[in-house]
């Protein structure tokens, strides 16, 4: 067992330390350690200047780089969607900014934006799901193709999204068929809707751009988004895939490359890969005119991922695309001929 006497001998040790301590570094020391710490503050702020001055460059060099591609926008977009309709379906919320921006290059390529949807929380709430179902049973009277009977309630769901944007009347293709707007109807009412539109959709779209919402590396970092459950992520790519089955073209627009992003899942499969467009990096001004001419490929049959991460190129090439057809698909009815009336005095089996 520790005694007294041992607390007594730690303690006065303890006070010699630092009395020894005190008396070097007021005396012989002083000089040493003063000057030590001194050069070091020199170069931490040689170091600091020397940052903020890259920093200022690197700014400076961005600015100019955004400028030059925001100058050549319209030379290469000019036509690139001559006459399309386009509708934009954000994933969730959006910086009007971020909207605004997209859309603007859109417009710059010759299209139109035909619908403005954003993707609620209620389309992947866990405890919405027996909701959900139930809306898929009511859907179902109004989505032609049926999708398969295995397909799951996220494709399903997409699909009445993609129809309700893109399937137009027969007879009349500027307008939306009665069954598409009873689609976006549904999906867009109720206590719990599972979309919303900006405005009411009354031109049905070629083709459709699918935003991601835009995270930052910090966001990232303090909620990283490979932590976004797999059944959003499935939700997602569900509604990406309808849309491209369902129009004659749709592109992902998503943020920075992060881990675990949206583009980085598509990039992880090769089925997904092989059929689905994505841009990444869409929050700068080459992203969002990439979005417009990765747009324009993939109606033309060219399916690529864009943007300077891993396994993207930097530019998509512009195809020539061929005028949009909005002919009336009308079916002619065959005329019945009534039988002729029997000649007077003919025998039967000759001509009179």
């Amino acid at each position: 067992m520790i005694d007294f006497r041992y607390h007594i001998v730690s303690l006065i040790s303890v006070f010699l330390a630092l009395a020894v301590g005190i008396a070097l570094g007021a005396g012989p020391l002083k000089e040493t350690i003063g000057d030590t710490l001194t050069g070091q503050v020199k170069v931490l702020r040689a170091e600091k200047d020397a940052l903020r001055s890259s920093l200022d460059t690197s700014n400076a060099e961005l600015s100019d780089a955004n400028a030059y591609v925001a100058a050549a926008a319209p030379g290469l977009l000019a036509g690139a969607l001559s006459d399309r309709r386009v509708a934009v379906v954000a994933l969730g919320e959006l910086s009007k900014d971020d909207e605004a921006a997209i859309e603007a290059q859109l417009t710059a390529a010759g299209a139109t934006v035909s619908a403005r949807v954003t993707v609620a929380t209620a389309w992947t709430d866990p405890n919405l799901s027996s909701f959900r179902q139930a809306l898929v049973e009511n859907l179902a009277d109004y989505v032609s193709p049926v999708p398969a009977a295995d397909a799951g309630v996220e494709t399903e769901l997409a699909e009445a999204l993609a129809q309700g944007l893109t399937r137009s009347d027969a007879a009349k293709p500027d307008a939306l068929a009665e069954p598409a707007s009873i689609l976006l109807d549904l999906l867009s009412s109720g206590d719990n809707p599972l979309i919303t539109l900006a405005d009411p959709v009354a031109l049905p779209a070629d083709a459709i751009v699918v935003v991601a919402p835009r995270t930052t590396a910090a966001e990232s970092s303090a909620t990283p988004v490979a932590q976004v459950d797999k059944a959003t992520t499935a939700a997602r790519v569900a509604i990406l895939r309808a849309a491209q089955d369902r129009s004659h073209g749709a592109v992902l627009a998503d943020g920075p490359r992060l881990d675990g992003d949206l583009t980085g899942v598509i990039l992880s499969d090769a089925a997904l890969t092989g059929s689905l467009t994505t841009v990444s990096g869409t929050g700068t001004i080459a992203g969002q005119v990439s979005v417009a001419l990765a747009l324009n490929a993939r109606i033309g049959g060219v399916n690529g991922h864009y943007g300077f991460g891993k396994d993207e190129v930097t530019m998509p090439v512009r195809v020539a695309l061929p005028g949009v057809d909005r002919t009336a698909q009308v079916t002619a009815e065959i005329p019945v001929v009534p039988d002729a009336p029997p000649v007077v005095g003919a025998t039967p089996g000759t001509k009179g």
